[in-house]
């Protein structure tokens, strides 16, 4: 059994202040995925150091490393930002979607291919999607692009799957609520970005013509929520007027070895590291 945990930390270094190196050690899944790190890398490296201290006993990055990290940084300054890490081998990781050359979209995708201690071998992709803005037609051309080029990687790790090569799971903040379960006010959201049905219309795409599993909700059923955002305005944490916007989408035969998820919602407003809590789902593999 490996736990796979993706969460979008909302400034790393904001995120460190706040404690979740105490999480990591509480914590340490298998492979953790981290959106919006939004940090240069000379400031990364060290703060992922000091977490990897929490993370593994005795973790040296680098050096018959007991923990892989990958990272790909935004060339915006303070947006965006990806990384990866696992105590599992690495044997490959690819940073990028092919086709995006433009600045804003970088820092939004890597990829790692991982081998478990079985010997399963699957394809990790941490991913961030754009938040776009129903009001601004250049943000909005800029989420529709990125979504556009994973639909060409999707259908390349799909093929792959399905002829007997690596599985594949993408984990991340997609700034997307799916359906009416995934959102508290609905109606309401309609016109917004992140419940729009041009990319409602794209996570359709996912699951029906690429055939990946939103694993989270095949194992929570249709029941409403639960949630992995809420706004910091007002009382929408402490009243759970949330989204759920953070995914694993697996292959199907990974989703099949799926047993239970946990969405690590903090206790209380002020105990938490980010805006989003984990989301974290065990596979028997």
């Amino acid at each position: 059994m490996i736990t796979i945990t993706t969460s979008n930390v909302n400034g790393i270094r904001a995120a460190r202040r706040k404690g979740i190196e105490t999480w990591a050690g509480r914590n340490a899944p298998e492979v953790w995925c981290m959106q919006e790190v939004r940090a240069p890398q000379n400031e990364l490296d060290p703060i992922i150091h000091e977490i990897a201290s929490e993370y593994v006993d005795a973790a040296v990055i680098g050096d018959e490393a007991d923990l892989h990290a990958a990272n790909e940084v935004c060339r915006v300054k303070g947006r965006a930002g990806v990384a990866l890490l696992t105590d599992l081998p690495v044997t490959a990781t690819r940073y990028g979607l092919a086709g995006l050359d433009e600045d804003v979209d970088s820092g939004r995708w890597i990829e790692s291919d991982i081998r478990t201690p079985q010997g399963y071998e699957l394809t990790v992709a941490c991913v961030y999607v754009h938040a776009g803005n129903a009001d601004d037609s250049e943000k909005m051309s800029q989420k529709y692009r990125f979504l556009d080029a994973m639909l060409t990687r999707m259908g390349e790790l799909r093929d792959e799957a399905a002829h007997g090569g690596r599985q594949a799971v993408l984990c991340g903040d997609f700034n997307i609520a799916h359906t009416p379960l995934d959102i508290k006010n609905a109606k309401a959201n309609e016109t917004h970005a992140g419940f729009l049905p041009a990319e409602r219309a794209y996570v359709d795409r996912w699951i029906d013509e690429y055939e990946f599993v939103d694993v989270m909700r095949e194992l929570a059923g249709d029941i409403q929520g639960p949630y992995t955002w809420w706004s910091q305005r007002g009382r929408a944490f402490d009243n759970n007027v949330g989204w759920r916007i953070d995914y694993q989408f697996a292959t199907p035969e990974l989703a099949e070895t799926a047993r239970g998820f946990v969405i690590d919602k903090a206790p209380s407003y002020d105990a938490r590291w980010s805006d989003h809590a984990p989301l974290s789902i065990n596979y028997d593999v």
